[in-house]
């Protein structure tokens, strides 16, 4: 079943739900000035996200509202739209800020709309923004379309918009930066690029002042990865356990969904650790690779697993912000009140870093 067929289904069904649902039924969404009344079934089939805040009962009873502090207005107003049409707008100028939001609510069909929008619209001014966009939330596509559109087009350097994202996204201009120096994406296989290449502040997130970028990601695509077949079944079959482990780290951290069911099916040790003692499911949190998150934890992952600092894949996704796995790793049974080396919970952390949509999950 495709993920838009899903979301039409699930979508369909809470549709169904609203009949005699009663004024409870209703949630009022705020975002400044702006306020959004929607129903809370319609909102929680479409979002991972919105279903994890209902489901913990993260409104404020006296007032049936949540603030949604991290989304402007207009913005706010299309993404609830499309939780009903399922149509996602053809508007260029909010597409950067409707992906942004999708990406934070988990609408992954709407998040996909936005990305090719990006692309179809890449311009020498807007390039450095498309990139830096492309890469703080995770769009392999993107990603690879902005470097090399702009390894064609170097002006790209001398335009204000790079000089902007310098200043205020210089992690993720590093990144990019760091793309423009590798070879053509061909050239390399998407196990070799999810670890050889790995940023070394994306391996230790935990001991530095500063977050690792969110698109550290390699830019290998999950939804674009052939099919396994038999060839490559006997191929993970004859290797190794301690190869399959590995190899497993490796596909989950590049978000190589059809290579990590291949390798669930001819029988892998979820459980297999890295240097840092990191599962594969810590690295697919990390990254935010939730189709591997969800695939992991229907393989009986551990969704309390410690590393050598005792952060969980929990901790990980609260860090880095990833809404989605947070999602279904509280749906696994993680622990909210698991503590690291340094005594904080997931929701510590979250409350460190100032993510207002994290906090209320974990609450």
């Amino acid at each position: 079943m495709s993920a838009v067929t899903e979301v039409q289904n699930n979508t369909t069904e809470a549709l169904a739900a609203l009949v005699d649902g009663g004024e409870d039924a209703l949630v009022t969404l705020v975002a400044g000035e702006t306020r959004v009344a929607a129903h809370r079934a319609v909102l929680a089939a479409a979002s991972p996200v919105f279903a994890a805040m209902f489901a913990h009962d993260m409104l404020e009873a006296s007032s049936g509202q949540v603030s949604i502090d991290d989304v402007e207005g207009p913005v706010l107003r299309l993404l609830v739209a499309y939780t009903y049409t399922l149509q996602a707008p053809q508007l260029p100028d909010t597409a950067p800020q409707l992906l942004s939001a999708a990406d934070k609510y988990g609408l992954s069909v709407l998040k996909a709309a936005c990305e090719r929008q990006l692309i179809s619209q890449l311009a020498v001014e807007t390039a450095a923004a498309t990139a830096v966009t492309a890469v703080r939330h995770s769009c392999p596509d993107a990603t690879r379309a902005a470097v090399a559109f702009i390894k064609d087009h170097l002006q790209v350097m001398a335009t204000r918009g790079w000089a902007d994202a310098v200043l205020e996204y210089p992690q993720e201009v590093n990144e990019v930066i760091r793309l423009l120096s590798e070879p053509p994406a061909e050239a390399s296989s998407p196990t070799a690029t999810g670890g050889g290449s790995t940023p070394n502040s994306d391996s230790q997130p935990h001991s530095g002042h500063s977050r690792t970028p969110a698109a550290a990601a390699p830019p290998t695509s999950a939804q674009h990865t052939p099919p396994p077949d038999y060839a490559a079944a006997l191929h993970f079959r004859s290797l190794h356990w301690a190869e399959r482990g590995r190899r497993l780290i490796e596909a989950a951290k590049a978000g190589a969904v059809g290579e990590v069911r291949l390798l669930l099916a001819v029988g892998v040790n979820v459980r297999e650790r890295d240097g840092v003692r990191r599962t594969a499911l810590h690295w697919a949190a990390l990254r935010g690779h939730a189709a591997v998150v969800r695939l992991l934890l229907s393989a009986a992952s551990d969704p309390n697993a410690t590393d050598h600092e005792r952060w969980t894949p929990l901790h990980e996704a609260a860090y880095f912000g990833r809404a989605e796995a947070v999602a279904a790793l509280l749906q696994a049974g993680a622990i909210r009140g698991a503590r690291n080396s340094s005594m904080k919970t997931p929701r510590d952390i979250a409350r460190q870093l100032t993510n207002q949509h994290i906090i209320r999950m974990l609450t």
